[in-house]
């Protein structure tokens, strides 16, 4: 039988997909719904992170590695698809000419299939998060101490990207990219077509995550969250687990990232900074990295609330966003789901003191 908590959450869900998936019906402007996808996108990388933060513990502060290795993935391979820009012989993108890359290097070429794009851009992210993951979590190193592991990460690989401009484009990534087409379908980040292929990606990612964290997995990694210790004295392989969610996170991150190079029609360094990667992090905590839908509705109304300010108010709108931080973090400590707990608290409180009330008065009846 399905308890009230688990009825709340499959409400919302329901709720939550059937408004993303209806949003185009109301909204007809290709300029709005290109806005809608990047927000949605976004969504989907913090909803990542709070797998693995939220449920699990990890506080991950280089989130946003996972999310340009998988943005690189498909601009690599949009590149490779969009002729006009092609300057050199071989097919060269252009700011291979502007270097005097004479021959495609080896690692590029893997990219002119769009399965194997695909795959890199989700493999990527995943293999790298096993790696990391082995040795950090393998020898029990926690808490502060995996944020800055995985802040340098992110630094070491916004450098490297930088710095090989021969092959990454450098400072202005890769840009002037082709629009994906699988199947005969062309996915132009103006249409309805790709606002679907965002909006079904996040909600399909938010329903396996979901269902994920309530089967045994997900339940043991809420339990090493709360109490590492005492798992690992059930004899659970907690570093084993912990892997796995660092892994799901990162390929999550990896799939936005494709998505979001898409959108954007190019990659650059800043998908791989420190900036968005504490971004995502003050997204997660504005919802309640303590529910996935949470953290993906945290991350769609501060991009959506950035997006508005940021046109309405030139000069203070940053200003605004981060009284508006401040005052989350001081009231609503658990981010903006605790809203319902303080509402169902205070429901609670007011039926108490009722019946508190008229048992006082049914007592006072019957002395009378």
């Amino acid at each position: 039988m399905m308890n009230s908590k688990s009825l709340r959450t499959l409400i919302g869900y329901t709720i939550f997909s059937a408004a993303v998936l209806l949003l185009p019906l109301l909204i007809d402007d290709a300029y709005t719904l290109n806005k809608f996808s990047r927000y949605l996108i976004l969504g989907l990388a913090t909803l990542g992170l709070s797998l693995a933060w939220g449920y699990t513990g990890i506080l991950n502060l280089g989130h946003a590695a996972f999310f340009g290795l998988g943005a690189y993935c498909m601009a690599m391979y949009l590149k490779l698809q969009t002729v006009p820009v092609h300057t050199g012989t071989g097919g060269l993108p252009d700011f291979m000419v502007w270097n005097n890359v004479e021959q495609l290097p080896w690692f590029w070429e893997p990219f002119h299939w769009s399965y194997l794009a695909i795959t890199a851009g989700i493999g990527i992210p995943v293999l790298l998060a096993v790696m990391l993951g082995w040795f950090v979590f393998r020898a029990r190193i926690a808490g502060v101490f995996v944020a800055i592991i995985t802040l340098a990460m992110l630094v070491i690989i916004n450098l490297l990207l930088i710095d090989q401009q021969r092959y990454t484009g450098g400072f202005n990534g890769i840009t002037d990219l082709a629009w994906l087409t699988i199947g005969g379908i062309e996915f132009d980040p103006y249409s309805k077509t790709f606002y679907y292929l965002s909006a079904g990606s996040l909600v399909v990612c938010l329903l396996g995550t979901g269902i994920f964290t309530h089967t045994k997995a997900g339940l043991i990694l809420q339990a090493i969250r709360n109490d590492p210790d005492r798992v690992r004295f059930l004899g659970y392989d907690v570093s084993a687990y912990q892997i796995l969610a660092f892994a799901l996170s990162a390929g999550i991150a990896g799939l936005a990232g494709m998505l979001y190079a898409m959108v954007l029609e190019f990659a650059s360094p800043t998908f791989v900074g420190v900036s968005l990667s504490l971004s995502m992090v003050i997204w997660c905590a504005v919802g309640g990295r303590g529910s996935l839908l949470a953290a993906t509705l945290g991350a769609i109304l501060v991009n959506a609330a950035q997006g508005s300010l940021s046109e309405n108010f030139l000069e203070t709108w940053q200003l605004i966003l981060g009284g508006f931080f401040v005052l989350i973090v001081l009231f609503l400590p658990k981010g903006l789901i605790s809203i319902g707990e303080l509402i169902r608290w205070r429901r609670k409180r007011t039926d108490r003191v009722q019946v508190q009330v008229l048992s006082s008065t049914k007592r006072a009846r019957g002395i009378s």
